[in-house]
């Protein structure tokens, strides 16, 4: 054992710079190597809060990272213990998710897709190879290196990785995210490396054309859907799809595992392999359009789950938004999720933690009434209006009424609109969890009605999930645009969900989550 190694302490070789990203054991700041001046990404994780199972699942990860070298897979470098906190270093990928940049794409075609799941499969064959199932392929794992045109794509997070000897099948726990999961899986049957490629033809029918190839808002019904693979090819944006891309499709998203192509022969099938010859190059505009509203779903998933969870005991009425099955599994009504399942190691003392992280995956069970806002086949369906009935209507108004307020400097009207242990999650309060109407005082008081006379707020694509009768969650991009001392105009944008509750038939916000903000801050422009 190489005795420096394990007393090398992070501060030593790194300086920590800003935060990337946060979960409830762990946050990911970018890093700088001082021997290099490299940057990374190190994912720090207080180990003071992790079970025992947390810890091998942590050094199982890091096993895992560690043995994959790959152009597609994004890369462990390092990994330092300390007493309370582990670090792992890695790749510092910087070009965001690769579904988020295709529609930011001026071009689009079937060639383009072959390239992109030929780079996932890639990355695939190679974890196979070295012996390890990723468990957990889907959009929001699939990375670009960088910002530059023709990045590579990373495969990313192997939380829920897992090490097979050869073409080993064995049950190893329910793992995974709904629309991607295996019928194997769901059958509780003993599964292996097929059930990577089975997710890999979930993506690429995503990819061909914006939504997948199984939903359905019952989740139930939908398992039942994947058991039987029961998808199909609809008019009229499966018709300019070549045949070639759809028997591939078929091959992947085989029911039979031992039947189902493996990731070295998808790499050489005509569509990957003879792309110039086979593949479209025709751009695919109802494509690009129906995964905006994809990942607009996804991105709204993700943040009603966080939302949630940041304030699970919200309801007076003490509705559990955590559930376990009779068999002591642990089930979420979500069928649209970006959210990770993992069953194999539920304990009653998690079901009592605040959070989620990715190096634990213990998933609660939303609420029954909520439903997704979801497409069922088509990209005409993926348009309707989603907030068409009144009590979605009611949660836009009151949202607007608070910016109203916000925008007006009116403290008082504020106050009546959110509960007075309101939680928020905004770049203000750098990245902590801030309880109460103190906080949000200080810039009432001080910046806030001084010098914003003249100040327009926009609500952009606002989608509201109904958590009940009580309950609500809207999501939607806030444009703000307003006049500095020098009279210049200027514009800020930020993403923010809101939650809201119904208490003697009055709406409250109990929780906000503000993100993304370009420009000055929602609160501080006024100083601008």
């Amino acid at each position: 054992m190489a005795a420096p190694a394990a007393c090398t302490r992070f501060s030593d070789n790194y300086e920590l710079k800003e935060e990337l990203g946060k979960g409830a054991f762990s946050v990911v700041r970018r890093c700088v190597q001082k021997s290099t001046g490299l940057e990374f990404a190190a994912k720090i994780i207080n180990t003071k809060k992790l079970s025992a199972r947390d810890f091998q699942k942590l050094e199982r990860e890091a096993r895992i990272c560690r043995k994959l070298q790959h152009p597609n897979i994004v890369r462990l470098h390092d990994s330092i213990q300390e007493e309370n906190f582990h670090y792992l270093v890695f790749d510092l990928v910087t070009g965001g998710e690769l579904f988020e940049d295709i529609v930011a794409r001026e071009f689009y075609s079937e060639a383009d897709a072959s390239h992109c799941i030929q780079q996932i499969l890639e990355s695939v064959n190679h974890c196979h190879q070295d012996g390890v199932v990723h468990r957990d392929l889907k959009p929001e794992n699939l990375l670009l290196a960088s910002k530059q045109k023709g990045a590579a794509v990373k495969l990313a997070d192997f939380g829920l990785a897992i090490e097979v000897q050869g073409e080993q099948q064995a049950w190893f726990g329910f793992a995974g995210t709904p629309g991607y999961l295996s019928p194997e899986v769901l059958k509780k049957e003993p599964y292996g490396k097929p059930v990577d490629i089975w997710a890999c033809g979930v993506i690429l029918y995503i990819l061909l054309v914006g939504y997948p190839p199984f939903w359905d808002e019952d989740q139930h019904r939908l398992y039942a859907q994947i058991k039987a693979g029961a998808y199909d090819y609809p008019s009229p944006e499966w018709d300019t799809v070549t045949p070639e891309a759809k028997n591939l499709i078929n091959q992947m998203l085989t029911v039979n595992p031992s039947k189902r192509i493996t990731a070295s022969e998808a790499l050489k099938h005509p569509w990957i392999c003879q792309r110039e010859r086979v593949a479209s190059v025709v751009h695919r505009q109802e494509t690009v359009d129906c995964l905006k509203k994809f990942n607009a779903r996804r991105k709204l998933k993700g943040a009603i789950l966080t939302t949630m969870l940041a304030t699970r005991n919200f309801s007076k009425s003490g509705r559990s938004i955590i559930t376990k099955k009779s068999d002591g599994s642990q089930v979420k009504e979500s069928t649209d999720s970006s959210t990770t399942l993992e069953d194999d190691d539920v304990k009653e003392d998690k079901l009592n933690k605040a959070g989620v992280d990715r190096s634990s995956t213990v998933i609660a069970k939303e609420p029954e009434e909520i439903r997704i806002l979801c497409p069922n086949k088509t990209c005409s369906q993926l348009s309707t209006n989603s907030y068409g009935s009144a009590r979605k209507q009611e949660i836009i108004k009151m949202t607007e009424q608070l910016i109203e307020a916000i925008n007006t400097g009116d403290y008082e009207a504020y106050t009546k609109i959110c509960d007075p242990h309101l939680t928020a999650f905004e770049p203000e309060a750098l990245g902590n969890l801030v309880e109460g109407m103190d906080f949000h005082k200080f810039y009432f008081d001080n910046v806030l009605g001084k010098n914003c006379k003249a100040v327009n707020t926009t609500i952009l694509n606002p989608h509201v999930h109904l958590l009940g009768e009580d309950a609500a969650c809207i999501a939607y991009v806030r444009l703000t645009q307003y006049m500095d001392k020098q009279g210049q105009a200027h514009t800020q944008q930020s993403e923010e969900t809101r939650v809201w509750h119904k208490r003697d038939n009055k709406w409250q916000n109990v929780h906000f989550h503000r993100s993304g903000v370009t420009g000055s801050s929602p609160f501080t422009f006024a100083h601008k």
